[in-house]
């Protein structure tokens, strides 16, 4: 497994980690023991990156990293949460007292005395400009509750604002082969401001494993299903915001495209491939549900280099297929 440094950390993280968002149950349930089970798997595939959030199952994602963690001491794992969706999203929330409290309730979940790292959960657009919000991070920092933090964001100009600010470590953003616009700005700026890029959404929710067509089912409970109007949450979290119906043409096409590379890859791996290996990007997160599934995604961090033709085959994909919904949008 490559790894590579986490922006200004200055940690070396796999280049391929492990987003834990389904621990909670927001993909439908997955039973305790097989959520351990796939910590270990991923761990031993040689993921030393874990990305939850304070939300996720109420903490459950949380607690079970931390009693993961506890029961493996001598294993080197960086651990980012996030914060800032427990109380309702406007910019008076995101105060120091607050950020005490969601930050307290982590450790607790975590078992820890110091956070490796917190991001900002996708707050409203004014947060990331906001003097006082940096100003409380920094004295969590100072203070030795947290050791770094960053942002996660859903829009390219709230990533270029937060790159701007000295404290701002790292910048978690939706970056998959069809979510191209990131290439284009926060790349390159992350690069010059030394931030690490963590790219989710990282199979557009699955589309790009080329596993799902048109008729394909899912749970009640899982996101895929009760998200695609963004009722719930930015519907560029579901599917990256393509229309499923454009998003699973897309994706055969994108599998074709896999199919006539020179060595033998799935389409899910060869789409994190083409994440990981972007100039600037630090980890990648995709979810997992069980341990084959953490095994092949952990194989995809030391594949060989993707060549021209296909790097171009996936703009054009893209320029054709995607950009007109979601280019302009995020």
């Amino acid at each position: 497994m490559e790894t590579k440094i986490l922006g200004k950390t200055e940690r070396p993280v796999s280049v391929i980690g492990l987003g834990t968002w389904q621990l909670g149950g927001d993909w439908g349930e997955v039973p305790e023991a097989d959520a351990l089970a796939l910590l270990e798997a991923s761990v031993e595939a040689g993921v030393t990156f874990f990305d939850t959030a304070d939300v996720y199952g109420d903490g459950r994602s949380e607690q079970l990293i931390g009693r993961f963690v506890a029961d493996h001491p001598d294993i080197d794992l960086t651990v980012g949460t996030k914060m800032g969706r427990r109380l309702e999203q406007v910019p008076e929330n995101y105060t120091l007292k607050n950020f005490r409290a969601w930050t307290d309730r982590s450790r607790r979940n975590l078992g820890t005395d110091q956070l490796d790292l917190v991001q900002l959960h996708c707050p409203p657009t004014a947060v990331y400009s906001a003097d006082e919000v940096y100003d409380a991070l920094d004295t969590l920092v100072a203070e030795g509750v947290i050791a770094h933090y960053g942002v996660s964001v859903e829009t390219v100009d709230e990533a270029l604002t937060a790159i701007s600010r000295r404290g701002t470590a790292t910048v978690q953003i939706i970056l998959n082969a069809f979510r191209l616009k990131p290439l284009e700005y926060v790349l390159p700026a992350a690069q010059g401001a030394g931030v690490g890029i963590i790219a989710r959404v990282p199979l557009a929710s699955g589309l790009l494993s080329g596993k799902y067509s048109k008729d394909t089912q899912f749970p009640e409970n899982d996101h895929r299903n009760y998200n695609r109007d963004g009722s719930a949450f930015d519907v560029g979290e579901t599917f990256s915001g393509v229309d499923y119906g454009t998003g699973v043409r897309a994706a055969v096409q994108f599998s074709q495209l896999v199919a006539e590379l020179p060595f033998e890859v799935s389409p899910a791996q060869a789409a994190l491939a083409w994440v990981a290996q972007q100039p600037g990007v630090s980890s990648v997160i995709p979810g997992a549900r069980n341990i084959e599934q953490a095994r092949g995604n952990a194989e995809a961090g030391s594949l060989a280099k993707l060549p021209a033709e296909f790097l171009a085959g996936v703009t054009a994909l893209y320029d054709r297929e995607i950009r007109p919904q979601v280019h302009d949008r995020w």
